[in-house]
């Protein structure tokens, strides 16, 4: 990868140990409201119903894995969660935003929510750095001990002034990781984390979701491949026809 240079500070714990490390997280915050809650939810579009009587929980330092086939609704599930759409029926609660919230409070709950999906949310036209620094500004004053330059722990330190439209998919997908190193969300959302990224670069998924949980979050990743993602979890479903599944057993 042109321009990359592999991450600094990124876990390299075997994945046994990562596993082991996610358990406590959880009964740390055990005691603590859920963040997410899902009762009988549907979502459709016109006569087609994408996701049908879901019924999810989803506790501080909790971490969700989501696999199925295509078209199965694991994407717009996450689009759901992040607020980006409203459910068509049931009842919902995610970070306090429910069905009677105003537009105001929708706002505030999606500023808490981080997504990373199949299509990189970087302005072209500006570089690597600006990119992050306009989030960063977005977000107000940086914290009193500001962490070490994101770009950098994702290995993009040489490529802070190129323009994010000039990099190659890989790049940008480690500056989408790099911009969440800028704050910590209560939520974390990823579609194909791994997408991407090449196994230098692969260990910002675990410090993304790691600080994440740390922190008193919860995250969901949806993966092709559950194998990938499940040293991180704390537990795991399968979409199918749009309701939520046991996960089929490892081969």
């Amino acid at each position: 990868m042109t321009g990359a240079s592999a991450p600094i500070g990124a876990p390299s714990s075997p994945p046994n140990a990562r596993l082991r490390a996610a358990t406590p997280s959880t009964l740390r915050w055990v005691a603590a409201p859920p963040l997410v809650s899902l009762q009988d939810v549907s979502y459709r579009i016109a006569r087609t119903v994408i996701l049908r009587d879901l019924t999810l929980v989803l506790h501080p330092g909790e971490a969700l894995g989501v696999s199925g086939p295509n078209g199965a609704g694991k994407t717009t599930l996450l689009r759901l969660l992040a607020a980006l759409v409203k459910p068509s029926s049931g009842r919902y609660d995610i970070l306090g935003l429910t069905g009677h919230a105003d537009p105001d409070r929708t706002a505030s709950v999606r500023r808490r929510i981080a997504l990373i999906g199949h299509i990189p949310a970087l302005w072209p036209e500006l570089t690597l750095r600006e990119n992050l620094e306009f989030i960063r500004r977005l977000r107000g004053p940086l914290p009193p001990s500001p962490p070490p330059d994101p770009l950098r722990t994702a290995g993009l330190a040489e490529a802070a002034h190129r323009r994010a439209g000039d990099c190659s998919a890989g790049m940008q997908r480690r500056a989408e990781f790099a911009r969440l190193l800028t704050w910590t969300p209560r939520l974390l959302l990823l579609d194909e984390p791994h997408a991407g990224l090449d196994a230098a670069a692969a260990p910002l998924v675990e410090l993304a979701v790691n600080r994440t949980l740390q922190a008193g979050g919860a995250a969901v990743l949806v993966s092709h491949d559950p194998r990938r993602i499940s040293p991180l979890l704390t537990s795991a479903v399968s979409v199918e026809d749009g309701t939520l599944a046991d996960p089929p057993a490892a081969a």
